[in-house]
């Protein structure tokens, strides 16, 4: 015993001699990532480990009910239910929280629908410990510190117990993040093996992961709701859905859980784990994960005004990269939108795509930083439409929620295509993205858009201003596709229904506003109320004076409607100015944070208005602006986010705008200048290295006076995608004057 022990002490000290001697050559970069940002107020973050992009996201659960808990975490909370292998980052619905383990001492007593109240733990903060592919915490009830880390597909946890002769893990499979379990199984392979599967029904209507977990030391007996089950008998647990597995430990003793997950099957879980995860030493699995996400972070490297801002920033690259997830096993399987086996055409198959969010950002920051992984997500979209004849627009679990509007996918997809990515077939997409935008669903209406240039609120129901201005963005990139592939009578078409959003303009306020079929305005008429499907309105998360900047297409034709770049800049000045800190429908619209004026850095309609200055010859207002959401908006802490990460879009924002300028128009290959806020920012990309750099950049010095580009200076308000990919210098000289 005393020689394994030792074998043991000094691999782990060359596990420990080996990452030193790895990250002197390259910086750890983890070590500015604080997953615990966003885990309180309402960023809904998690603090689990995962790799990127990954399908297994294992982290502590603390709640599963209501808007607090959309990731099964919130800091407020002062007890774990246990550590589930799935989770969301910074959505607005609570879903997943997948396949349950807690640690226990003693016997605990299972019951169906008690949420853990029998067999949680009470916590602290302060012994938690989070690390990109990693997260510890002492468990206060059983004297347990419980570590895990993760590779794509499987899941590592420890758990160091005291001396007991009844040690043990609950296994819960009744329990889900905001969901309700429809039917789950576990089955005994051996003394240290069980197989089983949980499908739930919720936000997402139906979805199942299968798994496997393998114990590294032999349970004495499993005790399930009903009966007690030898461990060495092969069996299967019918429909019951919670389980206790026991065994003896001595003082100290780390116990090792290796769980695999799939959605395609038992065997599936099983392969993924037994490849992935092959061996027992957990400091080589995190560090494996640690080394994945340097590689990762390592891309960009950053010269900051602190270690705060340098925190902040790492963290949000930390959190672009979380989402969407992997869903096919190691073959290539999974299961898909018609809950059919499948085998991915590009062996890799991704869901959980919140692209009403993502569009705007994060999927044109990943085209530019990982255009490997945004091609992955490409394909799985067109391997979506070929299977089901759709476009996801808001897919979580392979599943579509139809919770938002707009038919997103296509900016994203025109985006890769007009960038030069080849990995898909052209014409194939094209279909899609027309056939999304000419093919009615359940948010897009197009005989009524066709015949009266918009929605009308009264035919279209809720959200009608919105969604037309939603639409009007991916006509036009449609038609922008179109152009390029010389689809010349497709490309006026859509490029007419591009200007739909004029006929929504009402020039006496000088807002968007509701129409019904007839023409007329919605009367009587608040621009301040905010509105979304769940309470009806014409507006989705937002209000007129909100909604009303979303022209992302055409901006000197909105500035057109409003007569002059004066009077355009008078309305946004007013926009910003406008004290108003309790605004009508609050209650039901919470997404609506982090106000400046009617502003709302926590909201995605809002996230290009500040560059719209630009546009109007007011960068120095845009600079104002971006300086102070950075000031207020994105904190090194715990409450640091404003708002939803919405699964990256609010971190992807933040990353633009260090850089000094930000997609308005994502598939344009242009991006709107503002003002940078870090040192110096340079880009690891394919063709050469892209550096920014903000000379004489102080707190005060937040305006820009001139800008060059490769040494030459220009007078230019954007900068182009090709002057990017490149290589090459970006620099900005800052002054304390507004000029």
């Amino acid at each position: 015993m005393k020689k394994k022990f030792l074998l043991r002490y000094f691999f782990v000290l060359f596990i420990i001699a080996q990452k030193t001697i790895l990250t002197s050559f390259s910086q750890n970069l983890t070590k500015y990532v604080n997953p615990f940002i966003g885990t309180d107020f309402t960023g809904h973050t998690y603090p689990g480990a995962t790799t990127p992009f990954g399908m297994v996201q294992v982290g502590p659960d603390n709640g599963t009910d209501g808007w607090k808990f959309c990731s099964g975490y919130h800091t407020d909370s002062k007890s774990i239910m246990g550590f589930s292998h799935t989770h969301l980052s910074g959505t607005g619905v609570s879903e997943m929280g997948d396949i349950l383990f807690m640690p226990v001492i003693g016997d605990v007593e299972l019951k169906v629908g008690d949420k853990s109240e029998s067999y949680k733990s009470s916590f602290s903060n302060d012994s938690e410990i989070a690390s990109p592919g990693y997260y510890k915490v002492f468990l206060q009830d059983y004297d347990i510190t419980a570590e895990m880390t993760a590779t794509l597909r499987a899941a590592m946890h420890r758990y160091t117990y005291p001396e007991h002769t009844k040690a043990g893990v609950v296994i819960d499979l009744e329990h889900g993040i905001g969901d309700k379990t429809t039917e789950s199984y576990l089955r005994v392979i051996d003394s240290q093996t069980i197989v089983g599967m949980r499908r739930s029904s919720g936000f997402i209507r139906d979805h199942r992961y299968y798994f496997c977990a393998r114990f590294s030391k032999p349970f004495s007996k499993v005790v399930s709701l009903e009966d007690e089950i030898l461990s060495n008998e092969k069996y299967i647990l019918g429909k019951n859905t919670k389980f206790l597995l026991q065994f003896s430990t001595t003082d100290k003793e780390a116990v090792i859980i290796k769980v695999g997950l799939s959605t395609a099957h038992e065997k599936g879980a099983i392969k993924n784990l037994d490849k992935e995860i092959p061996g027992w030493i957990f400091e080589e699995v995190k560090l494996e994960a640690e080394n994945t996400w340097n590689s990762y972070l390592g891309r960009i490297e950053i010269e900051s005004f602190n270690e705060s801002q340098k925190i902040s920033f790492y963290t949000s690259l930390y959190h672009t990269l979380l989402m969407p997830n992997l869903i096919s096993d190691l073959d290539g399987s999974y299961s898909g939108w018609d809950h059919k086996l499948h085998k991915s055409e590009d062996g890799n198959m991704y869901t959980n795509f919140s692209l009403w969010d993502t569009y705007r950002a994060l999927h044109p920051f990943l085209s530019i930083m990982y255009p490997e992984n945004n091609s992955h997500f490409v394909k799985s979209m067109l391997e979506r439409h070929k299977q089901v004849g759709l476009l996801p627009t808001n897919e979580y679990g392979m599943c579509e929620t139809w919770c938002m509007i707009g038919n997103h996918a296509v900016p994203v997809i025109v985006d890769a295509f007009l960038k030069g990515n080849k990995s898909f077939d052209a014409e194939l997409a094209y279909n899609a993205v027309k056939h999304a935008q000419t093919h009615d669903h359940n948010k897009s209406d197009w005989t009524n858009y066709n015949r009266y240039g918009y929605f009308p609120f009264d035919k279209s129901s809720v959200e009608s201003v919105s969604r037309t201005l939603e639409s009007v963005y991916d006509d036009y990139c449609v038609a922008m596709m179109a152009k390029a592939l010389n689809k010349n009578e497709d490309y006026n078409s859509f490029m007419k229904r591009a200007s739909n959003y004029k006929n929504i303009y009402h020039p006496g306020s000088m807002l968007v506003r509701g129409r019904n079929s007839k023409g007329e305005w919605r009367t009587p008429f608040d621009p301040f109320a905010l509105t979304s499907e769940a309470g009806g309105g014409d507006f989705t998360e937002g209000n007129a004076w909100q909604w009303t900047w979303h022209v992302q297409h055409d901006v000197d034709g909105l500035i057109d409607l409003f007569g002059t770049k004066d009077k355009f800049v008078q309305k946004l000045d007013t926009f910003f100015a406008t004290n108003v800190t309790d605004l009508p429908g609050q209650d039901l619209v919470p997404d609506v944070t982090g106000l400046i004026g009617g502003y709302s850095q926590g909201n995605e309609p809002s996230h290009h208005v500040a560059y719209l200055y630009t546009l109007a010859d007011r960068p120095d207002r845009t600079a104002e602006i971006v300086r102070e959401v950075f000031d207020r908006f994105y904190l090194a802490k715990r409450d640091g986010l404003c708002g939803n990460d919405d699964c990256g879009q609010m971190s992807a924002w933040y990353l633009f705008s260090a850089m000094g300028f930000y997609p308005i128009d994502p598939v344009s290959g242009e991006y709107v200048l503002g003002a940078p806020q870090a040192h110096r920012i340079s880009l690891k990309l394919p063709n050469g290295t892209f550096t920014m750099r903000a000379n004489k950049l102080s707190v005060k010095n937040k305006y820009v006076e001139t800008v060059r580009l490769n040494g030459k200076k220009t007078n230019l308000k954007t900068l182009k995608y090709n002057d990017i990919k490149n290589g090459g210098l970006l620099e900005f000289d800052m002054t304390n004057r507004a000029l």
